[in-house]
Order: C-alpha cells, then sequence, then structure tokens
C-alpha cells in the first residue's frame, strides 16, 4: 500500500533521514521504534505530509503523494497529547471530522454511536471530555481518528502520557481495534514492549536509517546488529577477535556460529542456562549477582576474563547457588548469534 524511496531529509544542516526505503503491506501494522533523535517522528511526518519531501518519494497504491496536501491523504492521526477539544462533548469530538467532510447529520450520528461501541464507550456520548480518564479519553481520540474511515492510521506515542499498567492494558485493546477493522497502521515509539505487543513489523531505526525491519519475534531472537541487541537490552556481547569459516573466536572461547565477518557476537540470554552437568558448550562461570525480579532471577555471571554475562533464571526451575559459587553456564547452540556493526 506505502512504499518510501530513498528518502533523506535534515533541519539545516543537521541530516536526520539517511535514505529510507520502506514497503507497508496494506492491513499491517508497522512499527517505527528506536530511541530519541532517531528520525522515526520525522518520517511519519513525511509520510503524513505534514511536512514537505525534500529528497526521495512516497507512493501510496503506487502513486506519488508528495505534492498532495496533507487533507487530501485520507489518513487518521492519533498523538500523545489526544488533541481533544476541551469544549466539546465525546460525540462533537468524534463528529468533527465527520463534518469536515459535510457528512450529514444522522449519518455523523450513526457514525459516532459505531465508533463507541468499538472502543467500548456505549453511552458516553454527552460526557464533558475534561472528566474522562486517561484511558477514556486516548478510547475518544482513537474513534475520532477512526470515524472518517481513513485509508491509514498514523500513530505518534498515543499512550505515552498514561501509566504503565494502562498502557499495557490498552495496546492489546489498540491492536485488537486496529485488527477488526482492517485498517493500515503506522505506530511511532521509543518503547519496545509497545512495539512487540502491537506490531505485525517492526522497522527499528537508528541515526536516520532502518537499522532492522523484521517481525518482532525475529527482532528479539535474531538482532542483527550490535545497536539492535543493545537497544533491546540483550547485552552477552563479544567481540569477535578473528573468525575461521563458521568458528569465532572470542575473549571467553570459540564457538561455531552462522554468518560471514561477524563484529561481534550475541550470547542470547535466553538460551544461557545453569548446569546441572557441563555439556559441550558451557563456560565456568562465578556468580557475582542475583537479583529478583518477580517472575524470575537475574543473574550476573563473571568469566575468568572478566568478561559479564546476563540471564535469566525461573524460580520453578529450582533453587540457585549463592553469589561468589562457581557454576558451569550451558550454551544452546541456537544462542551464538553473529552481529554487524
Amino acid at each position: 500500500m506505502i512504499t518510501v524511496l530513498n528518502i533523506q531529509h535534515a533541519y539545516q544542516d543537521v541530516r536526520v533521514l539517511r535514505g529510507i526505503n520502506l514497503d507497508i503491506v496494506s492491513g499491517e501494522i508497522l512499527c517505527l521504534l528506536g530511541p530519541s533523535g532517531c528520525g522515526k517522528t520525522t518520517l511519519l511526518r513525511l509520510i503524513a505530509g505534514l511536512e514537505p519531501v525534500s529528497q526521495g518519494d512516497i507512493l501510496i497504491n503506487g502513486q506519488s503523494v508528495v505534492s498532495l496536501p496533507v487533507h487530501q491523504r485520507d489518513f487518521g492521526f492519533m498523538f500523545q497529547d489526544f488533541a481533544l477539544f476541551p469544549h466539546m462533548d465525546v460525540a462533537a469530538n468524534i463528529a468533527f471530522g465527520l463534518k469536515m467532510q459535510h457528512i450529514s447529520t444522522p449519518e455523523q450520528k450513526q457514525r459516532v454511536f459505531e465508533m463507541l461501541n468499538l472502543v467500548n464507550l456505549d453511552g458516553f456520548e454527552r460526557r464533558d471530555v475534561a472528566q474522562l480518564s486517561g484511558g477514556e479519553r486516548q478510547r475518544v481520540a482513537l474513534a475520532r481518528s477512526l470515524a472518517p474511515s481513513p485509508r491509514l492510521l498514523m500513530l505518534d506515542e498515543p499512550l505515552g502520557s498514561l501509566d504503565a499498567s494502562l498502557r499495557s492494558e490498552l495496546i492489546v485493546e489498540l491492536r485488537q481495534i486496529i485488527k477488526k477493522i482492517g485498517l493500515t497502521a503506522i505506530y511511532v515509539t521509543h518503547d519496545q514492549r509497545e512495539a512487540f505487543a502491537i506490531a505485525d513489523r517492526i522497522a527499528l531505526m537508528n541515526n536516520g536509517r532502518i537499522e532492522q525491519l523484521a517481525m518482532p519475534q525475529t527482532l528479539y531472537q535474531r538482532p542483527s546488529t550490535v545497536f539492535a541487541a543493545s537497544f533491546l537490552g540483550l547485552d552477552n556481547i563479544l567481540p569477535v577477535i578473528s573468525q575461521h569459516g563458521e568458528v569465532i573466536e572470542t575473549p571467553i572461547g570459540k564457538f561455531s556460529t552462522l554468518g560471514d565477518n561477524a563484529h561481534s557476537i550475541l550470547l542470547h540470554p535466553d538460551g544461557l542456562h545453569f548446569a546441572l552437568e557441563p555439556t559441550a558448550i558451557s563456560l565456568n562461570v562465578v556468580i557475582s549477582e542475583s537479583v529478583y525480579q518477580g517472575e524470575y532471577y537475574r543473574i550476573r555471571v563473571r568469566h575468568d576474563s572478566g568478561v559479564m554475562l546476563t540471564f535469566k533464571h525461573t524460580p520453578s526451575l529450582g533453587s540457585f547457588p549463592a553469589v561468589g559459587t562457581s557454576i558451569d553456564l550451558n550454551i544452546s547452540p541456537g544462542s551464538v548469534i553473529p552481529l554487524a556493526g
């Protein structure tokens, strides 16, 4: 549905986007994920038409839209501050875009009723938006953006002003609603948990480029670069000293892995386990830290080389030796992942 071709953008002399190429499939929820300043919101605004494209092209169903005004692109928007009109009730807020389209009053009322039902706010038509909770205002903002039946929904940190527990609840509901109506959506966030919960695919951005484009499971299980692994909190990254075929030498030993010319390797924490008996791929380490996290213990261990590794230990798997104890750490073969620089 959407094709982004070699988009580059700068503010004065500062390059913000450095050659973005991207395809978004109809009915897909694509998440632009990355740290502050990586260019994700700028890319969203260029696709939306809120800023002019200086270099490159954006196609919707094969047709360039770079010269098309924002109000003619038929997109829906939802932002962090909700941007609701405080002097209007819930129904008037939802109907605002319909009035701009000169939709008849009976059709407006029917559409408002449908949207309230969709976002689970039946009976809220005459409520004052100032008296709504944060989650209810978020639902009203979503209903307003969906009421005109946009062909693309664009969401920029829409849950950023809500507390963590409410975000966790609403992100699932938001995905369900978007999928229920079969809408194409672009969702911008810096929070990987939100991205994993809502996205069909994630474009992880760094310094104006797409670092990795993948499904959430693939991004987490097989990050392709040092930045991707680090951003996701996967810290067991070791430099490659030398590589001979599939054998990679690191400061803590040699490992076999697929991939040529790796800059570093990741020992994925999900593949590290306390060993009752050492295996072919195991390390002797000393426990330096054990932190209880509720569902699991976060364990940090030190190798003789000084390298620190982190992994999780689930209490149901049995008791764990105390800090200072020497243990064998098993490494699953599939958890040795080559990384580009």
